[in-house]
């Protein structure tokens, strides 16, 4: 019970927005999650994978979004339930992970290792249960100075309690651009298919995601206070407005269509099949006869 008190907690205090105005205990009062849209994740930064390899953050940025995962992996309740959630919303998600993007889970606690990276990663590779998931979920530990990196430029704040041995944090995921800037924020531990798809296909600019997915954007907004994608009330406008033209013009073109095929028509019947080049036959002038009266 005290573990799941505490989880709610860290949850209401996710967002700057939600932050508690009542005294935290100690260990609280330094967690969340602070917005840095548009920044730039520092790509140089070289974790370890799930097989041990030394590896660049840099090398998950290949031309498509990511989304990334602050967690540790012996973490007793919401590291699980954000992974959980996340790979709920993304099994109703119709792109696919490894093709059209990537997600990075990195561990914030600096003592995991390789092994434990290996056994999550097995767990939710599972469970997403995708062709491809193996190549695009990535699992990865390091050094403490490369974790507090990271977690500066994502705005992630943590603190450690040493006498239960577990790390209070803000629940959350990020997606950022193939460039590595932040794009989005979602948090909680449940994060809809839809919001999901958008936030990828609005990181991607567009280079993934079918046309449908641009006038979708157009009726959603995304609110940085709640880290969701909201309808938006000028955008169903111009939606509206952008269905009536086309209709309009549909009708308009239909209109015009008609007409003309019976003016086509109705110079055929007048002449004969319509104009043509071929000339006339040459046709002699009538001669005249003159009768003479001779005397």
């Amino acid at each position: 019970m005290m573990r799941f008190g505490m989880a709610l907690i860290v949850i209401a205090v996710g967002s700057p927005a939600m932050r508690a105005q009542d005294p935290l205990p100690a260990v609280l009062r330094e967690v969340g999650i602070d917005q840095r849209l548009n920044v730039q994740v520092p790509l140089e930064l070289r974790f370890h994978d799930e097989a041990g390899q030394d590896v660049r953050l840099g090398d998950y940025f290949n031309g498509r979004p990511v989304i990334l995962v602050l967690a540790y992996f012996r973490c007793p309740m919401l590291c699980s339930q954000v992974l959980n959630g996340l790979v709920d919303g993304l099994r109703d998600v119709s792109l696919d992970m490894g093709e059209q993007f990537q997600v990075v889970t990195v561990s914030f606690d600096a003592r995991e290792t390789f092994p434990l990276a290996a056994a999550k990663k097995a767990n939710y590779v599972e469970s997403y249960g995708r062709p491809g998931a193996s190549g695009g979920w990535h699992f990865l530990t390091g050094e403490q100075e490369a974790i507090d990196r990271l977690t500066r430029a994502v705005g992630f704040h943590y603190s450690y309690d040493s006498e239960k041995d577990q790390f209070a944090h803000a629940s959350g995921i990020m997606i950022l651009t193939p460039q590595g800037k932040i794009a989005r924020y979602f948090y909680g531990i449940r994060f809809p298919s839809r919001d999901l798809r958008l936030g990828l296909v609005e990181a991607s600019e567009g280079k993934i995601g079918s046309p449908v997915d641009q006038v979708l954007l157009l009726c959603f907004h995304y609110d940085p206070a709640t880290g969701k994608y909201t309808p938006e009330v000028m955008g169903f406008v111009r939606l509206g407005g952008t269905i009536t033209l086309l209709v309009l013009g549909l009708f308009l073109g239909r209109g015009w269509y008609r007409d003309w095929r019976k003016r086509r028509s109705l110079v055929r019947c007048v002449g004969g099949g319509g104009p043509t080049n071929t000339p006339m036959p040459f046709s002699p002038p009538p001669t005249y006869r003159t009768n003479h009266i001779t005397e």
